[in-house]
Order: C-alpha cells, then structure tokens, then sequence
C-alpha cells in the first residue's frame, strides 16, 4: 500500500504564498513522476501540477507562472511552491504519481485563499 502524506497547507491571504510537501514510501518518486492534484467539495479531483521522473513538468493553466513543482529523489519528498495565491486556489491538495496516480491516496492538505 502506497501511503502518501501531505503538509504546509493553511490560510492565507489572495496575493500569499504557500508550500506544500508530501513524503512517499521509498522509492515511489524515484521510479514515478509526482504530481499535486486539487478538489473542491462537488468538483472531481483535477491535476495541478507533474514532474515526470525524468523532470519534464507540467501545469493547470490557471497555475502557469505561479505554482512550481519540484521532487527531491534523495528524501522521496516533493513540493508544490505556490504564489500569488487566489481565491479560486482554495481546495484539499493531494500528492500522488504522476502522470499515472496510484489508486490510494493521502489526507490531503486544505489550502484555504480568502481576504
């Protein structure tokens, strides 16, 4: 069983920044991409941000330019560095493989965006 386990989320105000980190069983980063997806309450989980495992990194258009994804093989951590924050980015942030996520998933981390 896979178990991921996300962190550094919180409330901030529009224009804030946060950053999100998830640690993996050994290895999973190293023989997977990462990836940080997003729910909203009503909303089907959508993908945010990727980094395959060989480093190619892609993103949610409304994130392009604000949000970083990044992984670390040596500690199998990733992190999701988000700025410039809005309203429209407050969800439960989860981490998974990428591009193809494992069927088990985290708690998630809320991210909460409001003035």
């Amino acid at each position: 069983q896979v178990r991921f386990v996300e962190s550094g989320g919180g409330s901030v105000q529009p224009g804030g920044s946060l950053r999100l980190s998830c640690t993996a069983p050994r290895n999973t980063f190293t023989l997977y991409g990462a990836g940080w997806y997003r729910q909203v309450p009503g909303k089907e989980r959508e993908l945010v941000a990727g980094i395959t495992a060989s480093g190619d990194a892609t993103y949610l258009d409304s994130v392009k330019g604000r949000f970083t994804v990044s992984r670390d093989r040596t500690t199998n951590t990733a992190h999701l560095q988000m700025n410039s924050l809005k309203a429209d980015d407050t969800a439960v942030y989860f981490c998974n493989r990428f591009p193809t996520p494992s069927i088990y998933w985290g708690q998630g981390a809320q991210v909460t965006v409001s003035s």
